[in-house]
């Protein structure tokens, strides 16, 4: 039986969800929101049977499997926590929670229950990222000795805008930065030391963030994120052998070039894939819940709670605090 989808909220983010789970063949059976006019027009918009008046009804819908978290990162943890006291699985929009103390709540939930949870970072999965680790894994570029990745746009300055609220999380690094941060500690695993500096905006999260990561052996990870400058969007991996440079958007589907020690080119792969990619992420669900397993080996709950610690120990360097947030688990 093919496993069913319910949709948690109906923003941007979940609408470019469903299109990608359109291009997987996913079965997309119901949608929540807190109110039903908002419901049933994300539903009538996507073509989905059933839409819920309150995400309570739509976790506990016998006909949905998993849901799709895709509220503003404040309600995450509320409602991966309504979810799997419900019994229902759940794929939660990155970042995984505002920080690790919410994150252990949740995934220590998921492990009480025998559910499957697994944060929707979504360039794990993409095609490009899964061949760069296998070069990597062969030797190919030798020993990774630094990552160089940014991730900069230029997105809405007002300051009622989700990116400018502080009450919503707002912020670079929660939204984009995760991505750079992920990413190194993919390929070099969670760093020893961390030096970064921030601007802020007028409603005080952070505009632009700056990050240096000290890993084993020496390696080093420069990331730098924004919301009001357009960067280059690339990522270069350096090796003792050799080089891989992604091309814009890295962390979006798209191609790379590997380089020998000499500047030689010895591989062009294309990472072109139908749709945006989002679907990878809902392949390697289903797969994962129709075997029984309850977490993805690409990105593990216990990984994410890490990753929110090592945001945390950022946001304490740079002083970005969010109003209310829960930072203890007692």
């Amino acid at each position: 039986m093919a496993v069913r989808w319910g949709i948690l909220a109906t923003g941007g983010i979940a609408s470019a969800f469903v299109d990608d789970l359109r291009v997987a063949g996913a079965t997309v059976q119901a949608v929540g929101s807190r109110s039903q006019e908002s419901a049933d027009r994300f539903a009538e918009k996507h073509g989905i049977p059933t839409s819920h008046p309150t995400y309570a009804d739509l976790v506990n819908d016998p006909e949905v499997d998993i849901v799709y978290i895709a509220t503003p990162h404040p309600g995450h943890v509320d409602a991966a926590i309504l979810a799997l006291e419900a019994g229902t699985h759940v794929l939660l929009e990155k970042p995984f929670t505002l920080n690790a103390a919410e994150a252990e709540r949740i995934v220590a939930l998921a492990e009480e229950k025998g559910l499957f949870v697994l944060e929707a970072m979504w360039t794990r999965f993409l095609p490009h990222i899964r061949r760069i680790h296998e070069i990597v894994e062969a030797g190919t570029i030798g020993e990774v000795r630094s990552i160089l990745a940014d991730h900069q746009q230029d997105l809405p300055t007002d300051p009622s805008h989700r990116l400018q609220n502080p009450d919503l999380g707002g912020g670079a690094l929660l939204d984009l930065g995760i991505y750079p941060v992920s990413f190194a500690i993919d390929f070099l695993g969670l760093p020893s030391r961390i030096e970064a500096v921030a601007a802020k905006t007028a409603t005080g999260v952070d505009r632009q963030t700056a990050i240096i990561f000290e890993h084993g052996d020496g390696a080093q990870s420069v990331l730098h994120t924004s919301l009001d400058t357009r960067g280059p969007n690339r990522a270069v991996i350096v090796g003792s052998e050799g080089r891989i440079e992604i091309d814009a958007v890295w962390y979006s589907p798209t191609s790379f070039t590997v380089f020998d020690r000499a500047g030689h080119k010895i591989e062009r792969f294309d990472g072109s894939v139908e749709g945006n990619g989002r679907q990878f992420q809902a392949i390697e669900a289903e797969r994962l819940i129709e075997q029984g397993e309850t977490q993805s080996p690409l990105i593990t709950p216990r990984d994410s709670v890490a990753i929110m610690g090592v945001l945390d120990r950022i946001r304490d360097q740079i002083g970005l605090v969010y109003p209310g947030e829960i930072t203890s688990i007692d």
